[in-house]
Protein backbone atom coordinates (compact mmCIF):
# COMPACT_ATOMS: atom_id res chain seq x y z
CA UNK A 1 0.00 0.00 0.00
CA UNK A 2 1.86 3.14 -1.08
CA UNK A 3 1.09 6.41 1.31
CA UNK A 4 -1.46 8.18 -1.69
CA UNK A 5 -3.47 4.93 -2.02
CA UNK A 6 -3.43 4.74 1.92
CA UNK A 7 -4.79 8.45 1.84
CA UNK A 8 -7.32 7.39 -1.12
CA UNK A 9 -8.63 4.57 1.12
CA UNK A 10 -8.40 5.68 4.57
CA UNK A 11 -12.47 6.02 4.37
CA UNK A 12 -13.94 3.05 6.29
CA UNK A 13 -10.60 1.73 7.37
CA UNK A 14 -10.96 1.34 11.64
CA UNK A 15 -8.70 2.52 13.75
CA UNK A 16 -7.04 -1.40 14.24
CA UNK A 17 -6.28 -1.89 10.88
CA UNK A 18 -5.09 1.61 10.45
CA UNK A 19 -2.56 0.88 13.73
CA UNK A 20 -1.61 -2.01 10.98
CA UNK A 21 -1.35 -0.72 6.91
CA UNK A 22 -0.75 2.98 7.04
CA UNK A 23 1.50 5.32 6.63
CA UNK A 24 4.16 2.77 5.09
CA UNK A 25 4.60 2.22 1.08
CA UNK A 26 7.45 -1.16 0.78
CA UNK A 27 8.29 0.70 -2.20
CA UNK A 28 10.49 2.78 -0.85
CA UNK A 29 12.61 0.58 1.01
CA UNK A 30 13.56 -2.40 -1.19
CA UNK A 31 10.01 -4.41 -0.83
CA UNK A 32 10.75 -4.99 2.93
CA UNK A 33 7.36 -5.68 4.89
CA UNK A 34 8.20 -3.41 8.01
CA UNK A 35 9.55 0.11 7.17
CA UNK A 36 13.25 -0.01 8.31
CA UNK A 37 15.06 1.76 11.35
CA UNK A 38 16.48 5.11 9.64
CA UNK A 39 19.53 5.38 12.18
CA UNK A 40 21.24 8.57 10.57
CA UNK A 41 22.19 11.95 12.06
CA UNK A 42 22.07 14.32 8.59
CA UNK A 43 21.06 13.23 4.92
CA UNK A 44 22.43 14.17 1.59
CA UNK A 45 21.14 16.11 -1.21
CA UNK A 46 21.25 15.32 -4.82
CA UNK A 47 22.08 18.86 -5.61
CA UNK A 48 22.96 22.42 -4.65
CA UNK A 49 19.44 23.79 -5.68
CA UNK A 50 17.16 20.57 -4.09
CA UNK A 51 19.32 21.51 -0.89
CA UNK A 52 17.67 25.25 -0.81
CA UNK A 53 14.57 24.00 -2.15
CA UNK A 54 14.48 21.23 0.70
CA UNK A 55 14.89 24.21 3.50
CA UNK A 56 12.51 26.72 1.85
CA UNK A 57 10.07 24.15 1.67
CA UNK A 58 10.85 23.26 5.24
CA UNK A 59 10.73 27.21 6.58
CA UNK A 60 8.77 28.98 4.43
CA UNK A 61 6.29 26.37 3.40
CA UNK A 62 6.95 27.80 -0.07
CA UNK A 63 9.07 26.74 -3.26
CA UNK A 64 8.70 23.15 -5.53
CA UNK A 65 9.06 20.75 -2.63
CA UNK A 66 6.62 22.48 -0.31
CA UNK A 67 3.64 19.98 0.92
CA UNK A 68 5.53 17.40 -0.07
CA UNK A 69 6.41 15.12 2.93
CA UNK A 70 9.08 12.72 2.39
CA UNK A 71 10.36 14.56 -0.87
CA UNK A 72 13.35 15.09 1.17
CA UNK A 73 15.09 15.39 4.74
CA UNK A 74 17.60 17.38 6.13
CA UNK A 75 18.80 16.88 9.99
CA UNK A 76 16.96 14.29 12.07
CA UNK A 77 16.16 16.74 14.41
CA UNK A 78 14.28 18.60 11.83
CA UNK A 79 12.28 14.94 10.63
CA UNK A 80 13.61 11.76 9.25
CA UNK A 81 11.70 8.92 7.79
CA UNK A 82 10.72 6.77 10.36
CA UNK A 83 8.91 10.22 12.28
CA UNK A 84 7.16 10.54 8.81
CA UNK A 85 5.49 6.98 9.06
CA UNK A 86 4.61 7.16 12.89
CA UNK A 87 2.48 10.74 12.20
CA UNK A 88 1.05 9.68 9.50
CA UNK A 89 -0.15 6.64 11.17
CA UNK A 90 -0.93 8.36 14.92
CA UNK A 91 -2.99 11.11 12.73
CA UNK A 92 -4.87 8.44 11.25
CA UNK A 93 -5.59 6.38 14.19
CA UNK A 94 -6.84 9.42 16.20
CA UNK A 95 -8.54 10.54 12.76
CA UNK A 96 -6.94 13.72 13.02
CA UNK A 97 -5.42 15.82 10.09
CA UNK A 98 -1.60 15.92 11.79
CA UNK A 99 0.56 14.65 14.42
CA UNK A 100 3.74 15.33 16.03
CA UNK A 101 5.73 13.13 18.28
CA UNK A 102 7.97 13.82 21.03
CA UNK A 103 10.47 12.54 23.22
CA UNK A 104 8.39 11.60 25.89
CA UNK A 105 4.52 12.30 27.35
CA UNK A 106 5.56 15.36 29.41
CA UNK A 107 7.85 16.54 26.34
CA UNK A 108 4.27 16.79 24.37
CA UNK A 109 2.51 18.40 27.17
CA UNK A 110 5.68 20.98 27.83
CA UNK A 111 5.23 21.84 24.01
CA UNK A 112 1.72 22.70 23.78
CA UNK A 113 2.24 24.58 27.22
CA UNK A 114 5.39 26.65 25.50
CA UNK A 115 3.76 27.06 22.48
CA UNK A 116 0.16 28.42 22.58
CA UNK A 117 0.28 29.78 26.06
CA UNK A 118 1.79 33.29 26.78
CA UNK A 119 2.40 35.21 29.88
CA UNK A 120 -0.40 36.82 31.43
CA UNK A 121 -2.67 34.01 29.59
CA UNK A 122 -4.75 31.67 32.58
CA UNK A 123 -4.96 27.64 31.80
CA UNK A 124 -7.64 25.35 33.02
CA UNK A 125 -7.38 21.72 33.89
CA UNK A 126 -8.83 19.40 36.04
CA UNK A 127 -7.66 17.40 38.82
CA UNK A 128 -6.90 14.69 39.55
CA UNK A 129 -4.31 14.62 36.53
CA UNK A 130 -1.07 13.34 35.95
CA UNK A 131 1.57 14.75 38.57
CA UNK A 132 3.52 16.35 35.85
CA UNK A 133 1.03 18.22 34.34
CA UNK A 134 0.02 19.29 37.19
CA UNK A 135 3.47 20.49 38.04
CA UNK A 136 3.28 21.80 34.40
CA UNK A 137 0.74 24.32 34.76
CA UNK A 138 0.91 24.67 38.74
CA UNK A 139 4.53 25.45 39.11
CA UNK A 140 6.26 25.90 36.06
CA UNK A 141 4.43 27.76 34.09
CA UNK A 142 3.82 30.73 36.64
CA UNK A 143 7.47 31.24 36.02
CA UNK A 144 6.40 32.74 32.78
CA UNK A 145 3.91 34.81 33.99
CA UNK A 146 0.37 32.60 32.94
CA UNK A 147 -2.05 31.60 35.60
CA UNK A 148 -3.99 28.34 36.40
CA UNK A 149 -7.50 27.36 37.69
CA UNK A 150 -8.82 23.94 38.51
CA UNK A 151 -12.02 21.94 38.29
CA UNK A 152 -12.90 18.56 40.32
CA UNK A 153 -16.04 17.22 38.52
CA UNK A 154 -15.46 17.49 34.64
CA UNK A 155 -19.21 16.31 33.96
CA UNK A 156 -20.86 19.46 36.18
CA UNK A 157 -21.49 22.46 33.45
CA UNK A 158 -21.98 24.57 36.61
CA UNK A 159 -19.14 23.97 37.83
CA UNK A 160 -16.73 24.20 35.29
CA UNK A 161 -18.42 27.07 33.97
CA UNK A 162 -17.74 28.52 37.23
CA UNK A 163 -13.84 27.46 37.03
CA UNK A 164 -13.16 28.86 34.10
CA UNK A 165 -14.83 32.19 34.65
CA UNK A 166 -12.40 32.27 37.64
CA UNK A 167 -9.87 31.71 35.33
CA UNK A 168 -10.83 34.46 32.80
CA UNK A 169 -10.78 36.56 35.88
CA UNK A 170 -7.20 35.60 36.37
CA UNK A 171 -6.63 36.48 32.78
CA UNK A 172 -6.93 35.57 29.00
CA UNK A 173 -8.41 31.40 28.87
CA UNK A 174 -5.77 29.98 26.34
CA UNK A 175 -6.22 26.50 27.12
CA UNK A 176 -8.73 24.34 28.72
CA UNK A 177 -6.84 20.89 29.71
CA UNK A 178 -8.85 17.37 30.09
CA UNK A 179 -7.07 14.13 31.07
CA UNK A 180 -10.17 11.63 31.09
CA UNK A 181 -10.33 9.35 32.35
CA UNK A 182 -8.06 11.09 34.74
CA UNK A 183 -4.78 9.73 36.64
CA UNK A 184 -4.81 8.04 39.00
CA UNK A 185 -8.25 7.62 39.69
CA UNK A 186 -9.94 7.09 36.32
CA UNK A 187 -12.12 10.14 36.96
CA UNK A 188 -14.09 10.83 33.59
CA UNK A 189 -14.20 14.59 31.97
CA UNK A 190 -17.46 15.23 29.68
CA UNK A 191 -15.26 16.19 26.05
CA UNK A 192 -18.71 17.57 24.77
CA UNK A 193 -18.66 20.05 27.47
CA UNK A 194 -15.32 21.39 27.24
CA UNK A 195 -15.96 21.95 24.12
CA UNK A 196 -18.71 23.78 24.39
CA UNK A 197 -17.56 25.90 27.21
CA UNK A 198 -14.49 26.88 24.84
CA UNK A 199 -16.95 27.95 21.94
CA UNK A 200 -18.69 30.28 24.76
CA UNK A 201 -16.02 31.96 25.60
CA UNK A 202 -14.67 32.45 22.41
CA UNK A 203 -18.14 34.05 21.14
CA UNK A 204 -17.61 35.73 24.31
CA UNK A 205 -14.25 36.97 24.33
CA UNK A 206 -13.24 36.91 20.74
CA UNK A 207 -10.20 34.48 21.83
CA UNK A 208 -11.41 30.99 21.92
CA UNK A 209 -9.18 28.70 23.94
CA UNK A 210 -7.83 25.61 22.83
CA UNK A 211 -9.28 22.39 23.96
CA UNK A 212 -6.48 19.81 24.89
CA UNK A 213 -7.41 15.97 25.94
CA UNK A 214 -4.57 13.58 27.78
CA UNK A 215 -6.02 10.43 25.89
CA UNK A 216 -3.09 7.92 27.92
CA UNK A 217 -5.04 6.31 30.18
CA UNK A 218 -7.94 4.81 27.20
CA UNK A 219 -5.37 5.37 24.29
CA UNK A 220 -6.92 5.41 20.49
CA UNK A 221 -8.80 2.43 20.44
CA UNK A 222 -10.82 2.76 23.48
CA UNK A 223 -11.45 6.86 22.94
CA UNK A 224 -11.34 9.10 20.25
CA UNK A 225 -11.01 12.67 21.32
CA UNK A 226 -10.87 14.30 17.78
CA UNK A 227 -13.91 12.71 16.62
CA UNK A 228 -15.67 15.06 19.69
CA UNK A 229 -13.92 18.12 18.57
CA UNK A 230 -11.28 19.04 20.32
CA UNK A 231 -8.11 20.63 19.38
CA UNK A 232 -5.49 18.86 20.16
CA UNK A 233 -5.12 15.02 21.07
CA UNK A 234 -2.26 14.22 23.20
CA UNK A 235 -1.16 10.65 24.15
CA UNK A 236 1.67 9.36 26.17
CA UNK A 237 2.96 6.42 23.93
CA UNK A 238 5.27 5.33 26.16
CA UNK A 239 1.88 3.15 27.90
CA UNK A 240 -0.31 1.36 26.05
CA UNK A 241 0.72 2.29 22.36
CA UNK A 242 4.34 1.10 23.49
CA UNK A 243 3.29 -1.37 26.14
CA UNK A 244 6.23 -3.21 26.65
CA UNK A 245 7.71 -0.39 29.34
CA UNK A 246 10.94 0.77 27.43
CA UNK A 247 10.99 3.21 25.89
CA UNK A 248 9.70 6.89 26.24
CA UNK A 249 7.19 8.94 23.60
CA UNK A 250 4.52 11.39 23.38
CA UNK A 251 2.32 12.18 20.37
CA UNK A 252 -0.11 15.20 19.65
CA UNK A 253 -2.47 14.86 17.21
CA UNK A 254 -4.93 17.62 15.35
CA UNK A 255 -5.39 19.83 13.38
CA UNK A 256 -2.92 21.00 10.52
CA UNK A 257 -2.22 24.20 11.64
CA UNK A 258 -1.78 23.94 15.08
CA UNK A 259 0.61 20.82 14.59
CA UNK A 260 2.74 22.77 12.32
CA UNK A 261 3.43 25.13 15.23
CA UNK A 262 4.51 22.06 17.43
CA UNK A 263 6.44 20.80 14.67
CA UNK A 264 8.22 24.36 14.27
CA UNK A 265 9.15 24.81 17.53
CA UNK A 266 10.28 21.01 17.99
CA UNK A 267 12.58 21.87 15.70
CA UNK A 268 14.54 24.43 17.89
CA UNK A 269 13.64 22.78 21.05
CA UNK A 270 15.15 19.34 20.00
CA UNK A 271 12.69 17.28 21.69
CA UNK A 272 11.35 15.23 18.89
CA UNK A 273 11.46 11.28 18.90
CA UNK A 274 14.39 9.87 17.30
CA UNK A 275 14.73 7.72 14.94
CA UNK A 276 15.04 3.86 16.64
CA UNK A 277 12.07 4.72 19.42
CA UNK A 278 9.84 5.77 16.39
CA UNK A 279 10.31 2.22 15.07
CA UNK A 280 9.56 0.92 18.32
CA UNK A 281 6.60 2.59 18.66
CA UNK A 282 5.14 1.95 15.36
CA UNK A 283 5.95 -1.92 15.75
CA UNK A 284 4.10 -2.32 19.03
CA UNK A 285 1.34 0.07 17.85
CA UNK A 286 0.50 -2.63 15.59
CA UNK A 287 -0.64 -4.79 18.31
CA UNK A 288 -1.70 -2.31 20.68
CA UNK A 289 -5.45 -3.32 20.73
CA UNK A 290 -5.34 -6.57 21.23
CA UNK A 291 -3.20 -6.03 24.32
CA UNK A 292 -5.52 -2.95 25.26
CA UNK A 293 -8.44 -5.79 24.98
CA UNK A 294 -6.86 -8.52 26.96
CA UNK A 295 -5.47 -6.04 29.32
CA UNK A 296 -9.09 -4.70 30.13
CA UNK A 297 -10.77 -8.18 30.14
CA UNK A 298 -8.53 -8.64 32.64
CA UNK A 299 -9.29 -5.40 34.48
CA UNK A 300 -12.59 -5.60 34.94
CA UNK A 301 -12.23 -9.49 36.84
CA UNK A 302 -9.58 -8.04 39.27
CA UNK A 303 -11.74 -4.59 39.86
CA UNK A 304 -14.89 -6.99 40.78
CA UNK A 305 -12.66 -8.80 43.41
CA UNK A 306 -11.37 -6.09 44.69
CA UNK A 307 -14.62 -4.31 44.84
CA UNK A 308 -15.64 -7.10 46.89
CA UNK A 309 -12.94 -7.37 49.60
CA UNK A 310 -13.57 -6.17 52.96
CA UNK A 311 -10.35 -4.42 53.22
CA UNK A 312 -11.09 -1.96 50.40
CA UNK A 313 -13.25 1.17 50.94
CA UNK A 314 -13.56 2.02 47.28
CA UNK A 315 -12.92 1.04 44.03
CA UNK A 316 -12.69 3.58 40.76
CA UNK A 317 -12.84 1.62 37.44
CA UNK A 318 -15.14 2.73 35.08
CA UNK A 319 -17.15 0.37 34.32
CA UNK A 320 -18.87 0.21 38.30
CA UNK A 321 -20.04 3.89 37.03
CA UNK A 322 -23.82 3.97 38.52
CA UNK A 323 -26.45 4.11 35.79
CA UNK A 324 -28.16 7.65 35.49
CA UNK A 325 -25.32 9.46 36.50
CA UNK A 326 -23.82 12.25 34.47
CA UNK A 327 -20.62 10.11 34.97
CA UNK A 328 -22.11 7.17 33.49
CA UNK A 329 -23.88 8.99 30.78
CA UNK A 330 -20.65 10.68 29.34
CA UNK A 331 -18.77 7.18 29.70
CA UNK A 332 -21.41 5.55 27.48
CA UNK A 333 -21.45 8.34 25.01
CA UNK A 334 -17.81 9.10 24.79
CA UNK A 335 -15.56 5.33 25.63
CA UNK A 336 -15.29 2.37 23.97
CA UNK A 337 -14.13 0.19 27.11
CA UNK A 338 -13.20 0.80 30.93
CA UNK A 339 -9.79 0.81 30.36
CA UNK A 340 -7.14 -0.93 32.35
CA UNK A 341 -5.59 1.39 34.91
CA UNK A 342 -7.91 2.48 37.64
CA UNK A 343 -7.13 3.00 41.55
CA UNK A 344 -8.48 1.47 44.47
CA UNK A 345 -8.83 2.78 48.40
CA UNK A 346 -7.30 0.71 51.19
CA UNK A 347 -9.32 1.39 54.42
CA UNK A 348 -6.46 2.91 56.42
CA UNK A 349 -3.45 5.11 55.44
CA UNK A 350 0.38 5.04 54.65
CA UNK A 351 1.23 2.69 57.21
CA UNK A 352 -1.70 -0.12 55.73
CA UNK A 353 -0.31 0.77 51.94
CA UNK A 354 3.16 -0.35 52.55
CA UNK A 355 2.40 -3.08 54.31
CA UNK A 356 0.26 -4.70 51.11
CA UNK A 357 2.51 -2.99 48.54
CA UNK A 358 5.66 -4.93 50.29
CA UNK A 359 4.00 -8.50 50.84
CA UNK A 360 3.53 -8.47 46.78
CA UNK A 361 5.26 -11.28 45.15
CA UNK A 362 3.95 -11.11 41.66
CA UNK A 363 2.81 -7.34 41.02
CA UNK A 364 5.52 -4.94 40.23
CA UNK A 365 5.81 -1.78 42.37
CA UNK A 366 7.01 1.04 40.13
CA UNK A 367 5.68 4.47 38.38
CA UNK A 368 4.21 4.30 35.13
CA UNK A 369 1.39 2.32 32.86
CA UNK A 370 0.12 0.07 30.42
CA UNK A 371 3.15 -2.65 29.95
CA UNK A 372 2.03 -6.22 29.65
CA UNK A 373 3.00 -6.37 33.20
CA UNK A 374 0.55 -5.05 36.18
CA UNK A 375 2.07 -2.46 37.89
CA UNK A 376 0.71 -0.82 41.39
CA UNK A 377 1.89 2.34 43.12
CA UNK A 378 1.30 4.21 46.24
CA UNK A 379 0.08 7.46 44.32
CA UNK A 380 0.41 9.61 47.37
CA UNK A 381 4.32 9.25 47.79
CA UNK A 382 5.30 8.57 44.32
CA UNK A 383 3.46 9.88 41.10
CA UNK A 384 1.38 12.61 42.84
CA UNK A 385 4.11 12.98 45.56
CA UNK A 386 4.76 16.77 44.41
CA UNK A 387 1.16 17.43 44.29
CA UNK A 388 0.25 19.50 47.43
CA UNK A 389 -1.92 17.22 50.08
CA UNK A 390 -4.96 19.47 49.72
CA UNK A 391 -4.55 19.09 46.08
CA UNK A 392 -4.52 15.52 46.41
CA UNK A 393 -7.78 15.64 48.42
CA UNK A 394 -9.37 17.31 46.23
CA UNK A 395 -8.77 15.01 43.70
CA UNK A 396 -9.68 12.12 45.46
CA UNK A 397 -6.12 11.03 46.34
CA UNK A 398 -6.07 9.49 49.37
CA UNK A 399 -3.20 8.16 51.64
CA UNK A 400 -4.81 4.97 51.22
CA UNK A 401 -4.97 5.32 47.21
CA UNK A 402 -3.15 2.72 45.02
CA UNK A 403 -2.90 3.07 41.04
CA UNK A 404 -2.93 -0.28 39.71
CA UNK A 405 -2.29 -0.61 36.10
CA UNK A 406 -3.68 -4.35 34.80
CA UNK A 407 -1.48 -6.20 32.80
CA UNK A 408 -1.44 -9.05 30.43
CA UNK A 409 -1.01 -11.94 33.17
CA UNK A 410 -3.44 -14.63 33.86
CA UNK A 411 -5.95 -12.68 36.11
CA UNK A 412 -6.35 -15.55 38.63
CA UNK A 413 -2.74 -14.56 39.05
CA UNK A 414 -2.97 -11.52 39.45
CA UNK A 415 -5.69 -11.31 42.03
CA UNK A 416 -4.06 -14.33 43.86
CA UNK A 417 -1.30 -11.91 44.18
CA UNK A 418 -3.83 -8.97 45.35
CA UNK A 419 -5.67 -11.48 48.12
CA UNK A 420 -2.56 -12.74 50.06
CA UNK A 421 -0.68 -9.09 50.66
CA UNK A 422 -4.13 -8.07 51.41
CA UNK A 423 -3.68 -10.17 54.21
CA UNK A 424 -0.72 -8.01 55.43
CA UNK A 425 -3.16 -5.17 55.62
Amino acid sequence: MSRSMAADSLKGLRPETLAVAFGYDPAEALGAVKPPVYLTSTFIYPSAQHAKDVHEAFFDGTGPLAGKKGEGHIYSRLGHPGLDILEARLAAIDGAEAAAAFSSGMAAHSSIALTFVKPGDSVLHGRPIYGGVDMLYGSVMPGFGTHVETYTDGCDPDHVRAAARAALAKGPLALIVAETPANPTAAIVDLDLMVAVADEIGRETGRRPLVVVDNTLLGPFAQRPIEQGVDLNMTSLTKYCAGHSDLLAGGVTGKLELIHQLRTLRTTWGNHLDPFTAWLVVRSLESASVRIERAMANARKVAEFLQGHPKVAGVTYLGFLKEGTPARAVYDRQCKGAGSTFSFHLQGGEAESFRMLDALKLLKLAVSLGGSETLICHSATTTHYAVPREGRLAGGITDGTMRLSVGLEHADDIIADLSQALEAV
